[in-house]
């Protein structure tokens, strides 16, 4: 199957069980710096999920599964892809992933890593502790629990 195939098909959903969220909205606008979305889906998807939950202003920029070449996370390429198309720096990133293995090659690469173990079926494949650095079941909960201003950019 191509790939732009399987793009449009997966991603033909509804996404009205989505609601805006203050409370998470709230807790990103108080992390300094950009905020960045890395995906294996492509952007126009991400746009619809981050506009359904109220928070697409906030997001500086997309990198998705065409941009990486359809080179998907947890391949190290695709994160050297990413850090090239955002201007990330590595060592100044915050890292939030929902799959435990996509964490190892962030860690590899200096990032504070953070699991966001959502109870997602295949969440925890691969976890290793010592690749995350906080674990979080609640993005909400987690930015509220911050102190913050933390050191980030």
């Amino acid at each position: 199957m191509h790939p732009e195939d399987f793009l449009i098909d997966v991603h033909d959903i509804a996404l009205d069980r989505l609601t805006v969220d203050a409370r998470l909205r709230t807790g990103l606008e108080r992390l300094p710096g950009r905020k960045l979305i890395f995906t294996n889906a492509d952007a126009d998807y991400a746009a619809r999920v981050l506009e359904a939950r109220g928070i697409a202003d906030l997001f500086d920029g997309i990198c998705d599964i065409r941009i990486t070449r359809y080179t998907p996370k947890p391949d190290a390429t695709a994160y050297d892809m990413m850090i090239a198309h955002l201007g990330v720096d590595p060592a100044k990133s915050v890292f939030v992933e929902d799959m435990a293995r996509n964490l190892t090659p962030a860690k590899a690469l200096g990032m504070t890593t953070v699991w966001l173990d959502n109870g997602s079926e295949s969440g925890h494949r691969d976890h290793l502790p010592e690749h995350v650095d906080f674990h979080a079941t609640d993005i909400a909960d987690w930015l509220d629990s911050l102190p913050l201003p933390w050191g980030i950019s």
